[in-house]
């Protein structure tokens, strides 16, 4: 395939359809694609399972062989979504069902409970009772629009 050329900024929707091209070969998904001012491509990639450093060299690879540096120079960074960082797309919240979440709502409210279910209007959260620390697969279960939400993560402990 032959390199995409540039006049000025390189453009996210590019990035993205190149992105997507090769990641439609593997089980990755595209989470997001920043570009930053200087040409410097941030590209954030998840897996349902996990995210190996080969999946993300191969696709550096793949995007550098498409942008010809010569045109338009750039820097280009491809990570996995991080551990603890918020959710993008409604993919990472049904990898995250049965775990415990964090939800910030835009109201400021925080609450912490299990992900019990998911759709494309919302989330269903169990959130522990009153006094009980531990308990959090027993407690009341509320359902919630994304417009609510401002953002939810993944909570990591470490017993």
């Amino acid at each position: 395939m032959s390199p995409f050329f540039f006049k000025g900024m390189i453009e996210k929707e590019v990035v993205s359809r190149i992105a997507e091209e090769q990641l439609a070969l593997t089980g990755c998904f595209l989470v997001d694609v920043t570009i930053k001012p200087g040409n410097q491509i941030v590209v954030e990639i998840d897996h349902d399972i996990a995210v190996g450093i080969d999946d993300c060299v191969a696709l550096s690879r793949y995007i550098e062989e498409r942008i010809d540096r010569e045109i338009e120079d750039y820097e280009l960074e491809v990570g996995s979504s991080g551990i603890g960082t918020p959710f993008k797309m409604l993919r990472q919240y049904r990898k995250n069902l049965g775990r415990e979440v964090e939800v910030l709502f835009k109201t400021g409210l925080k609450l912490k409970g299990v992900l019990k279910s998911v759709d494309e209007g919302g989330i269903t959260l169990s959130t522990a009772k009153k006094g009980s620390r531990k308990n959090v697969e027993a407690g009341e279960e509320q359902t919630y629009s994304y417009n609510e939400i401002k953002y939810t993560k993944t909570i990591i402990r470490f017993n």
